[in-house]
């Protein structure tokens, strides 16, 4: 019975995204569905200032929550919707709450399964995750090459403490996040042509590059203690 307290939140989560797949509502995340809602979209925000931002963070923290691979899409549409700095920030907000949500629910469910099956491998990575977890996740966050949904749970079954995830986690987004939320501000007339987005320029010089470089400022504070202790 207490074994199955515990999986009950991995449960719901799952019954919950069937839920979704089976209504078909998964399929309306796509750039048509997009180009062909846009106007209606943009009168729902504009005749509920209040409620439309509520609802935008609502739904975008369940696509992350369900791990639904058209987060960027998302994110697109934020900028299209509400600018990209104000929908840029919603995003950011919705993004951060649903890998918190994913992340409790995988630690709540999963990590008494991890303690019994690799117990001596987290003792011997939990010392260096509790005194550098923040600066890996944060370079993780910041270069948009390993999953997000594989993040958040390499996060969670490996014992990272909450307070460090979430706070590397809503830092780490928000360069990436802007620049898609930048996009999605201009996609209007490209959507209304038929056309998509280049979301290839994320992965250009002038963005990818500064990325890196913040991801390696991030892990200067490892490298300083690794000198450190070797130099001892």
């Amino acid at each position: 019975m207490r074994a199955l307290r515990h999986l009950l939140p991995l449960l719901l989560l799952i019954a919950a995204g069937v839920a979704i797949w089976r209504s078909g509502l998964g399929g309306q995340l796509s750039w048509a569905a997009l180009a062909h809602h846009q106007a209606a979209l943009r009168a729902d925000v504009a005749a509920h200032p209040l409620l439309a931002p509520a609802a935008f963070v609502a739904l975008y923290a369940l696509v992350v929550a369900f791990s639904i691979p058209e987060a960027s899409l998302a994110t697109v549409t934020a900028g299209l919707l509400f600018g990209p700095w104000f929908g840029g920030g919603l995003a950011v907000l919705g993004a951060s709450l649903g890998a918190v949500v994913l992340f409790m629910v995988a630690r709540t469910a999963l990590a008494g399964f991890m303690a019994r099956r690799a117990q001596t491998l987290l003792v011997r990575i939990r010392p260096g995750l509790e005194r550098d977890g923040f600066s890996y996740l944060l370079a993780l966050r910041l270069l948009p090459i390993v999953p997000f949904w594989l993040v958040n749970l390499g996060a969670a079954l490996c014992g990272m403490r909450l307070f460090p995830y979430a706070a590397a986690t809503l830092i780490g987004i928000i360069p990436v996040t802007f620049v898609f939320a930048w996009i999605g501000a201009g996609v209007g007339e490209v959507l209304a042509a038929g056309g998509r987005p280049d979301l290839s320029l994320l992965f250009s010089p002038s963005v990818l590059g500064p990325l890196v470089a913040l991801a390696a400022l991030s892990l200067a504070p490892v490298l300083w203690r690794h000198l450190r202790r070797r130099d001892a």
